[in-house]
């Protein structure tokens, strides 16, 4: 997805809005943007500092001292321009939800695809099991000149019907659970670009043990 960018003007009002929430300092700040921004906007201190000291010079913010940190506070002035451009930062404030939800939209599609995925896969394997049982069970009658088997054909093919539904089932708790964390974590600006790559790692990683379990079997 591609990040954010800040307007002409933009970012100096957020700054503004994040510092009426209460009194911060830089790396708080720069911190504050990338959760609003779910990680997909990160500014560097080389541009959040000169546009402090520019509030500060307009008199709209002012800065105090606490041992190594410089914490910088909204002043009466800052907050009366924020209210005047507050349709402004309305409008800045939709974007972020926006991206936001692009990104957590594009989780939600990993987790789909993965899914779907690996339920082929299970089946997958439950046919060729049954295709197996089958064989096997043709095979043991041959041999008895032609008397049924014992039952294990269908107690397998039982078993594995089974096994996929329980596995199907395991699957969509997963799904459900995962949305419902995503779409909390979302409305807090706090889903990472990071969050997709280590999901399709994880998934990708499950789907190739459970594959390895079946092949071995």
């Amino acid at each position: 997805m591609t990040p954010p960018v800040f307007a002409h003007g933009s970012l100096r009002l957020y700054l503004l809005a994040l510092l009426d929430e209460q009194p911060r300092h830089g790396y708080e700040l720069i911190q504050a943007l990338s959760d609003r921004f779910g990680g997909t906007y990160s500014p560097s201190a080389g541009t959040i500092y000169p546009r402090l000291s520019k509030l500060e010079e307009e008199g709209l913010v002012s800065k105090t001292t606490d041992g190594r940190k410089t914490v910088y506070e909204i002043t009466d002035a800052g907050r009366a321009e924020l209210e005047a451009r507050r349709p402004e930062l309305d409008a800045i404030e939709n974007e972020v939800t926006d991206s936001v939800r692009r990104l957590a939209d594009g989780v939600r599609a990993e987790v789909n695809d993965a899914m779907r995925s690996l339920r082929a896969e299970l089946a997958s394997a439950a046919r060729e099991a049954k295709r197996a049982s089958t064989t096997t069970s043709a095979s043991a009658a041959g041999a008895t000149g032609g008397t049924s088997s014992t039952g294990w054909s269908g107690d397998a093919r039982a078993e594995t019907s089974r096994t996929v539904h329980e596995a199907d089932l395991v699957l969509s708790e997963f799904r459900q659970q995962l949305r419902t964390d995503l779409r909390t974590h979302a409305n807090r600006g706090r889903v990472t670009p990071e969050s997709v790559t280590l999901l399709r790692a994880r998934l990708a990683q499950v789907r190739a043990d459970v594959l390895a379990t079946l092949a071995e079997h």
